[in-house]
């Protein structure tokens, strides 16, 4: 009773909750002509801008769908960098439409925070980055380290989860931001960066020397990472869903950004179904009968996303392993359109 009395007093003070006032963002969508989308300061392959400061990555493009979706141009999408402790009051305040933001789906996050996920764009899982020289090789090699850890998320609960069930004592070293987590770490000021495994892979092909870190084989948790929009307006978050349905679904059926004009001319009920040529599936979320061929035509399925942001033959260089198909032995599952 005592944790939920805390949990209200701090969703109040966020103005967390309040959704009332956000009941159409649909409308509000279409009438400022761009979606808003909640991203991180910079995580390559996820979302981070280039050279030109273009955002790119995995949940760029969940926000890019989105906008394909409603107004057939992904790049009506403009970008909110947020630290970890911004995200939700943000999200709440109606300051952005989506938050795409290597944010893990727990249940106190969808059942408190006036939030709800939309899905799970990648299964993560918490990991360890050491120095080469240090020679360690295991996490259970880790009693009496010293771990720099970003606050406000859910590594800092795992991390101490972790080390009080296999009997052994750390020293947290804490920062809000993850690029300081990250500099404290090349700078010596702790002995170990824990965070989620993409991340980790993410942030050591930005280090100058990548040779000399080494990620840890010890996964010690589950981490699905997930757009959410605000609890209230079911509309919104039904196209935000179905969005993350149809990036899978088209990858099920064989549609890719290549071929989805000729697949209008497929007789696969199902790809007829996708694309808008059979059925009447637009118009129950308030978007046109071609909402996911637009999506399949500017963003493409995902696998192309996943290959072109973190797959094996990009810098960070991660297998899909649960994030491939069920069909393939991951756990990525549509649900039917139909």
């Amino acid at each position: 009773m005592q944790k939920t009395l805390v949990t209200l007093a701090v969703a109040t003070t966020l103005g967390l909750g309040s959704t009332a006032a956000h009941a159409a963002t649909l409308d509000d969508v279409k009438a400022k002509d761009y979606v808003q989308c909640g991203v991180t300061g910079g995580v390559p392959g996820f979302s981070a801008p280039d050279a030109n400061n273009n955002w790119t990555g995995l949940e760029v493009d969940f926000c890019r769908a989105v906008a394909s979706a409603i107004f057939d141009d992904a790049d009506k999408v403009r970008y909110t960098p947020l630290t970890s402790q911004e995200r939700f009051a943000a999200l709440s305040a109606g300051e952005i439409d989506i938050l795409s933001r290597t944010t893990t789906w727990t249940m106190s996050r969808d059942t408190d925070l006036g939030i709800i996920f939309a899905g799970t764009m990648y299964y993560d899982g918490q990991g360890f980055m050491v120095r080469e020289a240090d020679g360690i090789e295991s996490a259970l090699d880790l009693s009496g380290a010293a771990i720099c850890i970003e606050s406000g998320t859910t590594t800092e609960l795992n991390a101490a989860d972790y080390f009080e069930t296999n009997g052994m004592e750390f020293t947290p070293v804490v920062f809000t931001d993850q690029d300081e987590v990250v500099k404290a770490f090349e700078d010596g000021r702790c002995d170990v960066y824990t965070t989620d495994s993409s991340a980790l892979a993410a942030e050591r092909s930005k280090l100058a020397n990548p040779d000399d870190y080494v990620i840890l084989p010890e996964i010690i948790s589950k981490e699905p990472l997930g757009p959410a929009v605000r609890q209230g307006d079911d509309q919104w978050f039904y196209i935000n869903r179905w969005t993350y349905y149809a990036l899978l679904e088209a990858e099920e059926l064989g549609v890719t950004q290549a071929n989805v004009d000729e697949m209008l001319g497929s007789d696969n009920p199902a790809i007829k179904r996708l694309l808008g040529v059979e059925g009447e599936f637009g118009a129950p979320i308030g978007l046109p009968n071609d909402w996911a061929y637009r999506i399949i035509k500017n963003v493409g399925n995902y696998g192309e996303i996943f290959d072109r942001h973190v797959g094996p033959d990009t810098e960070i260089g991660l297998e899909r392993g649960l994030n491939a198909l069920w069909t393939d032995g991951g756990i990525q599952y549509a649900m039917p359109i139909r």
